[in-house]
């Protein structure tokens, strides 16, 4: 058996003192920050932080979430394998990565090229497969592929788009920050028929979501 890497230890220590300390304790959620190598998705000077508690840069204005909020948005969808599921903001592909390894197969959309670029190498790298992408507006989804079991909005905006709330299947979940651009609520978003109940489950601070329905450039 090969030798633990610093990364490998120091990814269990970000599980075993930043998450399940705070109420993650999927089991399933657990295993995939576990096992996700998230200074992959960050650039080389970057990696030696890459387990810490707390955002990094990753170029173009964009961050990649603290491992807390990633861990936390997994788990509110309550993933069991078979979901398709859709996120808006592949930013460095971190979150799409983890969760690539809880359902059948991920969408996500991102609206900077460089971005997109970068996040596809490190899928094909990891054998990622079940991750498809694309360049586009996040914030009129994915029509031809709805209805998602699961959206995951990993940036802001002042209200959750409707296109979404369309795209979200009977008995789906979506996680999306919502607010002004200096704070915002963490909404689970919960649709039963022709019923949708929202609660925010934490108090978060985003990047914008720029869009039609979303904020302006």
């Amino acid at each position: 058996m090969s030798a633990l890497s610093a990364f490998d230890i120091n990814r269990e220590r970000m599980v075993e003192e930043q998450l399940i300390p705070r109420g993650i304790s999927d089991p399933a959620t657990l295993a995939a920050m576990r096992t996700v190598p998230r200074h992959l998705f960050v650039e080389d000077a970057m990696q030696v932080r890459a387990y810490g508690d707390h955002p990094l840069p990753i170029g173009s204005g964009q961050t990649i979430s603290q491992p807390y909020i990633v861990a936390l948005m997994t788990q509110a969808l309550h993933l069991e394998g078979h979901e398709r599921v859709l996120e808006i903001g592949t930013g460095s592909g971190y979150q799409a990565a983890v969760l690539s390894r809880l359902c059948e197969r991920v969408y996500t959309i991102e609206r900077i090229d460089a971005l997109l670029r970068q996040a596809r190498k490190v899928f094909d790298r990891l054998r990622y497969y079940n991750i498809v992408s694309r360049i586009d507006d996040g914030t009129i989804g994915w029509p031809d592929q709805a209805p998602f079991d699961g959206i995951v909005v990993t940036a802001a905006g002042p209200k959750i788009p409707e296109p979404l709330l369309d795209q979200l299947a009977d008995g789906g979940r979506m996680v999306i920050p919502v607010g002004g651009q200096d704070g915002q609520n963490l909404q689970l978003v919960e649709k039963q028929g022709d019923g949708i109940t929202v609660r925010t489950i934490e108090l978060v601070r985003f990047v914008n979501l720029i869009g039609i329905h979303g904020w302006q450039r």
